[in-house]
């Protein structure tokens, strides 16, 4: 969701450790150019355990506190060619910091690094070190240096570009449920071209940004830190790196946490998660439908999720026909009810403005579902990164009617989110470079540490299901299930029995038998968030909903 040993030339029993080939051979490596990635990935990490990282001042205008430090990894752009161009990729970093919550006097051992990746693809995680500070966390800081990075391509890491950031941003727009072929000409024109500006932006280096590629590059920088073995936590996508992680170097694993799993099964990266992510948020959209029904004393929105649902849609037909403040029309809605499908603690304030803009009020709505200048440049990245990495990993169909004829019967059952799905991944039907061919994720008994997989059984951005096939290629893991809930991402959260079961495995090392369940967290009480908080979450919200609408 994810100190600092500078590391010299001594010691070289250690250094071999640091640096070790993927076990299994270079028959694990799904491309020609096998061998080499290998070797280069070895080269890499080799290099980068001799080079450490420097810390020091994170970059300025990104808020951090002063105690939080930064610094940088080179890796290799193309891991077959590791004496090619480099990139960089910056890292932060807070310190253990020791702290028994129970017992100031006494000192919590420091476990090592615990390096965190949110997601996407094309989200940081540079911010993660700051979670220290919350109650929830604090057991975790004072035993790990919590360690954040920015992927390849991500913010300052090499980032990526399609187009001018300050058209990525517009509105008002519309998002039809039942779009007319003309609509589609349209849409189909705007995936080409953006397909094509990826490629004139970011040129012919584009196909090295990868999922294999991002696992490469979390062993250089585990090596970078000097760790012997790797703490990592990913969430939403960045489990399915996680996973390649796993099967490229599972003797190089000490912990690792899934949260709320990508299915990692080749035949569905990505074409298939996506239809299934459909899916799953029709569901989620009605349970958030059935929750406002039951606060219609507050919101008057309807007692039924039925009408709920026409209070909904006779909001849309008002923006399609006159936008609000000029700029929020029925994309702009979905976009921001969508982010209310991966977070439960979104429902509220999306309540109270859909109420009110009813009701003849359009400033909530605006504030929270218009556009915001100020973030195009790293919506746009964010963007970028995810469409490439997607578009890299895997085949997907190149002729438009699969697309239309798959996604024209989804949408009879599931229309909330099935065309939005479609239109954020259709550039991958006309991309440029090369594709690779998914691994096939799974480790030996015996072959990787336990590792602790959570899931919640409503996420929509990654189906259920996900998790159970990923515990099933992992030999050895451990699925806790928040049975009931859907809020996307539940480790460190408001479930303290999920909690829990974290704090024990990255403390202790202990993990229940195969399987274990946590009833779930309470729904969110209509009351809205105060303002703060609903800034900070809508700034989160903003970041997800942009680079993790595949979820991964």
């Amino acid at each position: 969701m994810r100190a600092a040993v500078l590391y010299g030339t001594t010691g070289s029993l250690l250094l071999s450790g640091l640096v070790a080939a993927p076990a299994g051979g270079t028959a694990a490596w799904p491309n020609p150019a096998a061998a080499l990635e290998a070797r280069g990935t070895v080269v890499a990490a080799a290099r980068a355990a001799k080079a450490g990282i420097r810390w020091g001042a994170c970059p300025k205008g990104d808020d951090f506190p002063v105690a939080m430090r930064c610094g940088t990894v080179t890796v290799p752009l193309d891991y077959a060619q590791p004496d090619g161009k480099k990139i960089k990729l910056t890292v932060s970093r807070a310190g253990a910091t020791g702290k028994d919550l129970r017992n100031s006097k006494h000192k919590v051992p420091r476990q090592g690094s615990l390096v965190y990746n949110p997601g996407g693809p094309g989200a940081s995680g540079m911010y993660f070190p700051l979670i220290g500070f919350l109650p929830e966390w604090k057991r975790i800081a004072a035993a790990y240096d919590l360690v954040g990075y920015a992927p390849r391509g991500v913010d300052r890491s090499a980032p990526l570009s399609c187009e001018d950031p300050k058209r990525f941003l517009k509105g008002p727009a519309q998002s039809p449920t039942n779009p007319s072929e003309t609509y589609k000409k349209e849409r189909i024109a705007e995936a080409q071209a953006y397909a094509r500006g990826c490629l004139k932006r970011s040129g012919q280096g584009i196909r090295h940004y990868t999922s294999l590629n991002n696992a490469r590059d979390l062993d250089v920088l585990r090596a970078a830190l000097g760790e012997r073995k790797l703490t990592f936590m990913g969430a939403s996508y960045g489990t399915y790196f996680g996973a390649l992680y796993a099967t490229l170097f599972p003797s190089h694993v000490r912990r690792m946490v899934f949260d709320s799993a990508v299915n990692p099964a080749p035949r569905q990266i990505w074409y298939r998660n996506n239809l299934d992510q459909s899916v799953a948020f029709e569901a989620r959209w009605a349970d958030f439908r059935a929750w406002i029904a039951r606060h219609d004393k507050e919101y008057a929105l309807g007692t039924t999720p039925e009408a709920v649902l026409h209070n909904y849609e006779k909001a849309r037909a008002r923006l399609a026909a006159a936008p609000a403040g000029g700029k929020v029309g029925p994309r702009q809605l979905q976009g921001a009810f969508l982010a209310a499908g991966y977070f439960d603690d979104y429902w509220p304030q999306r309540a109270l403005a859909l109420s009110a803009y009813l009701k003849g009020d359009p400033k909530p709505l605006i504030q929270q579902a218009g556009p915001h200048p100020e973030a195009s440049a790293e919506a746009e990245n964010g963007n970028a990164v995810y469409t490439a990495v997607e578009c890299n990993d895997a085949s997907w169909p190149t002729d438009w009617r699969t697309w239309d004829r798959d996604n024209t019967r989804l949408a009879r059952v599931a229309p909330f989110e099935t065309w939005d799905n479609v239109w954020m991944n259709l550039p991958c039907a006309y991309w440029p470079v090369p594709r690779q061919k998914p691994l096939d994720v799974r480790t030996l008994p015996g072959a990787l540490a336990p590792v602790l997989i959570l899931a919640a059984e409503r996420d929509a951005a990654t189906p259920y299901e996900g998790a159970v096939e990923l515990q099933r290629r992992l030999s050895g893991s451990v699925l806790v299930t928040e049975s009931g809930a859907g809020t996307h991402g539940i480790a460190g959260g408001p479930n303290q029995c999920v909690n829990g079961y974290l704090d024990a495995y990255l403390l202790e090392g202990r993990l229940p038998e195969r399987r274990a369940a946590c009833a779930p967290h309470a729904e969110p009480e209509p009351a809205a968030p105060d303002g703060d908080r609903t800034a900070r979450h809508d700034a989160q919200a903003r970041e997800d909903a942009k680079t993790t609408r595949q979820a991964p």
